[in-house]
């Protein structure tokens, strides 16, 4: 596992359906009253971790289902710092999700904020903002997903191309004419790995 992430912190071997599973009955049994000492959890699990499933803990207690109420603006800087410290696609992309949730909460300040992170020199911040909207489906606000993306275009980044293509592909089941669209425009701009992820399950 280690070798395939390519990870400097080792792993207890602990298979993902089991880890959820282990970390599903601790979280019940340990519920956490304010969002203060939620967050304060959160990031000590984070900072003291040893072993790269206890970081994995740490992000899914961000998401576990006790804690939704506390899914304000306040988490964002606990979400900044760990996009920033893991700088790995598997914590990044799972962290994405919780920016997802807060977008759909605070349009308007989110929507300020990831467009400063598209243009960030972080890469990891870059790609958070373009995989935030992963799933909205016909919810997508296609002006900010692109304006994110546009930053990017030029990356020899792997990361940032992939998470492009992934992020038009996702778009595709949904309009997959527009995509094609956008493909097209843009097509001297996109990676060729952008143009073949994107354009993926298009028939």
């Amino acid at each position: 596992m280690q070798a395939y992430m390519k990870s400097a912190m080792p792993y207890f071997g602990i298979q993902t359906p089991e880890l959820r599973g282990i970390c599903t009955r601790v979280f019940a049994a340990h519920p956490i009253e304010t969002a203060a000492n939620w967050q304060a959890t959160c990031l000590h699990i984070w900072r003291d971790a040893q072993f790269r499933e206890e970081r994995y803990a740490a992000i899914g207690l961000t998401g576990f289902r006790l804690y939704r109420p506390f899914q304000t603006l306040e988490a964002l800087p606990m979400y900044g710092e760990m996009i920033v410290t893991g700088a790995w696609w598997d914590f990044v992309d799972t962290t994405s999700k919780r920016l997802g949730t807060l977008l759909s909460s605070y349009p308007d300040r989110m929507r300020t904020t990831m467009l400063k992170w598209s243009r960030c020199g972080n890469l990891w911040k870059r790609r958070s903002a373009i995989l935030c909207q992963l799933g909205f489906k016909g919810e997508t606000d296609l002006d900010l997903l692109y304006a994110c993306i546009q930053p990017s275009l030029s990356s020899k980044e792997f990361f940032l191309q992939k998470a492009i293509g992934w992020a038009l592909r996702q778009y595709a089941w949904t309009d997959p004419r527009e995509v094609v669209r956008y493909v097209r425009e843009h097509g001297s701009e996109l990676s060729p790995l952008s143009k073949r992820e994107a354009l993926k399950n298009i028939r």
